[in-house]
């Protein structure tokens, strides 16, 4: 199962089976990941270079991204 997010410019793909929960995401994008929220991803918080930044750093890969067409 793969849940999708999107600010209009890039779609935040999770893949919840492979997350191992380093909080990486949280520690550097706070404004963008609430995990006690629902969603729990707010891309709209961060500008599209953050986001990929905090994407490129998840070491278990259930954040990736792609553009939107």
């Amino acid at each position: 199962m793969t849940k999708e997010y999107s600010n209009g410019e890039i779609t935040i793909l999770w893949k919840p089976e492979l997350c191992i929960h380093s909080g990486n995401c949280v520690r550097l994008l706070p404004q963008v990941y609430h995990p006690k929220e629902h969603p729990w991803v707010s891309p709209q918080n961060a500008s599209t270079a953050e986001l990929i930044h905090q994407i490129n750093h998840c070491p278990s890969g259930a954040l990736s991204y792609r553009e939107t067409e």
